[in-house]
């Protein structure tokens, strides 16, 4: 059995932070130096890859046909309904789809249909309902797409259960955050955007009952949970919430993120951080049982998710723009520093051997030096835009563009 650390198992790797061990990644990529190999993709997603031995795992969705009548839910805003200009997708059938490849050759050897048909909710125009990363234990891997369900299958792609999660309103954004998990369980943040309808929710890993299930008090949201100090952590715009992963009781609650939840919370040192970018700048560092440390009101993203290395913390914006921060004091070591081409970042950044990667969504990747001085290491490409977070394994470095999964390795 692969060790839990040589891969990536889950949203944002091994301890869900965007940190790998890696250190035979190659500094410099581009379409025709260091390219393993590139595997084109049917349809469409955003959820990132994942890696467990000589496996990849990925979900997308494939476009089907108009049906007559659907539509999305309707939403009021400010006394009137409300359709956002972006959104679409309601209209027509969806296939999601769960992919497996073989790492070293990139070959897809399978494409499972989890679901097939209406969809309850739009998606973004440019986002995608196979957005959520799937996880894996290294026997099963369990996709989530939503309001559309949570499908467990074997490696072999035979499907062992399900878990319908009832409708979840996203104001036509489409789902974001992705399932976690520990030795017995999977837990979901079901969070709505209809009031008193969000909870969090903790399934058996073998067959998908509900062992139990929380009400949350807080709106939408998009990040994803993570493990910190014992607890389970959720980020909303009104609340931070910390549950016993066991019970589902409520260990502590600190003040919310004051936007929209959708970067994702990450942890060290003894500290988790919490952010929002959208429509206010908010980043705050909440020690164990609650307590406050510090708060930063610049340099946050509405999208990608900030990173946690070493003992610092990175922010970023959306433009790539990387602020570093004491973990621990709140002392702010650099802020604002701007990547080498000016352009605009949905993936969250990974770290590894003393380095932090960003891609932008053109596939311009920059590797910057860790630590309180911002330095630019090396500028790639793959030639493609990228608009979902990087996965690492083995010496691997797994990409995934627009239409291809990219693995880049020394060669």
């Amino acid at each position: 059995m692969a060790l839990w650390a040589d891969n990536w198992p889950g949203w944002r790797g091994p301890t869900a932070n965007g940190i790998s061990i890696e250190t035979g990644v190659p500094n410099r990529w581009s379409p025709t130096e260091n390219i393993a190999w590139k595997t084109l993709l049917p349809g469409r997603g955003r959820s990132s890859p994942i890696v467990w031995g000589d496996r990849i795992f990925l979900t997308a969705e494939l476009d089907g046909d108009v049906i007559p009548g659907a539509e999305a839910p309707i939403y009021v805003l400010r006394g009137g309904p409300f359709l956002h200009p972006d959104s679409q997708g309601a209209d027509r059938s969806h296939q999601l789809v769960v992919l497996s490849l073989d790492r070293k050759s990139g070959k897809i050897l399978r494409q499972k249909i989890a679901y097939g048909g209406k969809v309850f909710d739009n998606r973004h125009k440019a986002g995608s309902y196979a957005a959520p990363t799937p996880i894996t234990d290294g026997r099963n891997v369990y996709a989530y797409f939503g309001s559309e369900g949570l499908y467990a299958f074997d490696y072999d792609g035979k499907l062992l259960w399900t878990f319908d999660p009832g409708p979840i309103k996203t104001i036509g954004m489409g789902p974001g955050t992705s399932p976690v998990m520990d030795a017995d369980r999977i837990f979901l943040q079901c969070d709505n955007g209809e009031q008193k309808k969000s909870y969090l929710v903790a399934l058996d890993k073998k067959t998908g009952k509900t062992e139990w299930r929380v009400e949350s008090p807080v709106n939408l949201t998009w990040s994803t949970p993570l493990f910190f100090d014992g607890a389970l952590v959720t980020a909303a715009t009104e609340k931070v919430i910390a549950y016993d992963p066991k019970t589902g009781k409520q260990l502590w609650e600190a003040p919310g993120v004051k936007g929209n939840s959708v970067p994702s919370p990450v942890s060290g040192d003894g500290v988790v951080v919490v952010s929002a970018g959208y429509p206010e700048k908010f980043a705050a560092a909440i020690g164990p049982r609650s307590k406050a440390l510090w708060n930063y009101a610049k340099g946050t993203a509405y999208v990608p998710s900030p990173i946690f290395y070493g003992t610092y913390v990175y922010l970023i914006t959306d433009k790539g723009l990387l602020t570093c921060i004491d973990s621990k004091t709140g002392e702010v070591k650099y802020e604002g520093k701007r990547p080498p081409v000016p352009a605009t970042f949905a993936g969250s950044p990974v770290a590894y051997d003393g380095k932090i990667l960003i891609i932008n969504k053109d596939g311009d990747s920059f590797v910057i030096k860790a630590g309180t001085e911002h330095t630019v290491l090396y500028s790639n490409s793959i030639g493609e835009p990228v608009l979902s977070s990087p996965a690492l394994s083995n010496s691997m470095l797994f990409l995934r563009g627009k239409d291809h999964l990219f693995a880049i390795a020394a060669q």
